[in-house]
């Protein structure tokens, strides 16, 4: 992809022109004067959008959420570039975007290590009993309780892309022993040990007293933590989902709550978000919820925002993007992507 587009007729490089989409009411970024430095930068809005991507070279998701680029498509007459604040790029990807000669770019590596910590803290807390206790200590009652020992017990991370990889040697150094669940099966893996297919996730399913969902959302994934593979694990087994909502048959994870199946679910992520509130996960004690908050450390925002300058830099010195999506697979390719 070359940027010789980005030449004025007297042969300097002249500024990209970059659409920010961010939401009503969304702080925005807090290096904006930076990014205007590199770029002719306009705001808009998704009902903006259409118009504003009519002769953009870049389109900056900072609202992350946002499917807007579908229908602004007809309009991106110039569009070369799509960066996604976020790690799953699901919400906005679409056929006409996965043939075109768009480059798309995510937040990859920026939440590794804070999901990494959600995913820990959930079965801590699990193990620990920690909601027990606080439900008990609203009832102002004293009982003492046994809890279970997390070191030897076995995790099943879902995902083995950065941030399955940073959760595998988070849970290894704290004792538990890691499989991963991946496209394809491998042995000898550095940080899960062995790696199992998605397509058998079933059959492994029943080795784990910790599932962890890290995934990317994609059609071979969606749904992948369905009824057969809830009945196939251990009725003691906890559910954790920290990647898509849609990951999970969520009526299937219900039934095998309600039947005690399994043990617990702690979910970050929901199919419907924010979850209406007469969901039955809001009064199931087995159930211990969050809004979609695994990987908002303090900080994130901003450093998302630097994530993204870098790469607008590398673009506009003529380097190679970072973090480029394969957009058939949905998730981050290994290999850099040449701006020339």
């Amino acid at each position: 992809m070359s940027n010789t587009n980005n030449q004025s007729p007297d042969g300097t490089r002249r500024k990209p022109r970059v659409v920010i989409l961010v939401a009503e009411g969304q702080p925005r970024p807090y290096n904006l004067g930076a990014i205007k430095s590199q770029a002719d930068v306009v705001l808009t809005d998704a009902t903006g959008l259409p118009e504003a991507s009519r002769g953009a070279d870049i389109l900056f998701l900072w609202d992350f959420f946002s499917s807007a680029l579908r229908d602004a498509w007809p309009q991106a007459d110039s569009l070369r570039w799509v960066h996604v604040a976020a790690a799953g790029v699901d919400a906005m990807m679409f056929d006409e975007l996965r043939s075109s000669d768009v480059v798309v770019t995510n937040a990859h590596g920026t939440f590794d290590l804070p999901i990494a910590e959600f995913a820990l803290a959930s079965i801590l807390a699990h193990d620990k009993q920690l909601h027990v206790s606080k439900a008990l200590q609203q009832q102002a009652v004293w009982q003492h309780r046994e809890v279970t020992r997390t070191e030897g017990s076995h995790a099943l991370v879902v995902g083995t892309g950065g941030i399955g990889r940073a959760t595998a040697k988070l849970l290894r150094a704290v004792g538990l022993e890691v499989r991963g669940i991946g496209r394809t099966r491998r042995g000898d893996d550095p940080d899960f040990g062995t790696i199992h297919a998605s397509c058998d996730l079933a059959e492994h399913a029943a080795w784990a007293d910790h599932m962890v969902l890290i995934a990317p959302l994609t059609e071979q994934t969606r749904k992948m933590v369905n009824a057969d593979v809830l009945a196939a694990m251990k009725p003691t087994a906890h559910l954790v989902n920290v990647g898509r909502g849609a990951l999970v048959d969520e009526d299937a994870l219900i039934k095998a709550l309600q039947k005690h199946q399994i043990a617990a679910a702690s979910l970050d992520v929901f199919t419907e978000e924010p979850v209406p509130a007469d969901h039955p996960f809001w009064k199931m004690e087995n159930v211990h919820m969050s809004a979609h908050m695994c990987g908002d450390v303090i900080g994130w925002r901003d450093a998302l925002a630097d994530q993204f300058l870098a790469n607008l830099q590398r673009w506009s010195s003529g380097g190679d993007l970072t973090n480029v999506v394969d957009k058939e697979r949905g998730y981050v390719s290994t290999r850099p992507h040449s701006s020339h």
